[in-house]
């Protein structure tokens, strides 16, 4: 007699190199600078780091409805938090720290995506006074609503690639120069 151990079995995780495909094309966009000559995000690490949570929950929000959405969701976040953790240790972060600080990124990463799903409830403007509370530090809401329409056209040409296109880590942003035109 065979005996099921498949049901032992973890369930199957994405492939690695699909995560990390997507999390490269997310950091790529995230480093694009024309986010902080043009849009004013702050040339911080604190301002890439918000530029970056803004693209993940892009992503992630895309993710939901996908075919294995839940699971490509969570190892995506994994490896976030993976890169964090090993970002905080090459900036010379002591072992005791980084628990603390990563810590603060996962409250810093759930408090501005809430803010941002709570922001497409209220519409545009909603979403551009979270973009310049988070990303702009209060100022310059401008540009915020310059950052917001970004959001919005990201948010539109995510929405209507296929699982196939976003799988491969190949789907690209639209650019924040072309959005900024176009206000």
């Amino acid at each position: 007699m065979l005996w099921p151990f498949n049901h032992f079995r973890k369930p199957r995780t994405p492939l690695r190199g699909t995560i990390e495909a997507i999390y490269g094309m997310i950091v790529t966009q995230a480093r694009e600078p024309l986010f902080y000559r043009t849009l004013a995000v702050p040339d911080t690490v604190n301002g890439r780091f918000d530029l970056l949570v803004l693209h993940l929950w892009l992503v992630l929000r895309r993710l939901k409805p996908a075919e294995g959405g839940a699971a490509l969701s969570q190892a995506l976040f994994d490896h976030f938090c993976n890169d964090m953790d090993d970002n905080l240790r090459e900036m010379g972060v002591g072992d005791l720290t980084v628990p603390k600080r990563m810590q603060a990124f996962g409250e810093a990463f759930y408090g501005r995506t809430a803010a941002y799903d709570l922001a497409l409830t209220g519409g545009h403007e909603a979403l551009a006074q979270a973009l310049c509370k988070n990303i702009l530090n209060g100022e310059n809401i401008a540009k915020a609503d310059q950052l917001a329409a970004y959001a919005e056209a990201a948010m539109a040409g995510l929405d209507g690639l296929d699982d196939a296109m976003l799988l491969s880590g190949s789907a690209r942003f639209p650019s924040p120069e072309d959005v900024g035109a176009r206000q």
